[in-house]
């Protein structure tokens, strides 16, 4: 990029650019994308629960939700089922297979972040995290 921005409007430039190139590279490492393996990695840690309250706790919006777990159920990697005290209700269980799926994508994804991650210092590492957020925090505090 040439030097036609602020120092800040290439920050932004630059983080933009890095959220897709990570996105891209972590699924061709991992073979899965970090939105999916996200949901699998809140529904290891429970036994089954509302597509809705999965929803919430990723933070993705609904329609990429549905989208997701539709795929992983054609991959067998998730059931989901209607609620029968409530049939608006659909509930989501992470399968066998999506339980092995996590269980090898934890290697995937440590061997993607060391490589990512090479050459940077703890102290840099520490620097980075502390940076990132308090720009979270800035954002979620702008008003729209």
């Amino acid at each position: 990029m040439t030097t036609c921005c602020s120092q800040e409007g290439e920050i932004l430039y630059q983080l933009q650019s890095l959220h897709k190139v990570i996105g891209a590279k972590f699924e061709a490492c991992t073979g899965i994308s970090q939105s999916r393996l996200e949901l699998l990695a809140v529904l290891f840690h429970v036994d089954e629960i509302s597509q809705s309250d999965l929803q919430k706790k990723v933070n993705i919006d609904g329609a990429a939700v549905t989208r997701h777990l539709k795929q992983l159920e054609a991959k067998e990697m998730v059931t989901r089922r209607r609620k029968p005290e409530d049939n608006r209700i659909i509930l989501v269980r992470l399968t066998e297979q999506g339980r092995e799926r996590i269980e090898t994508s934890k290697k995937e994804k440590e061997r993607f972040i060391k490589e990512m991650l090479a050459g940077v210092s703890a102290e840099e590492r520490s620097m980075l995290k502390n940076v990132l957020s308090q720009m979270q925090k800035n954002i979620e505090n702008m008003k729209a």
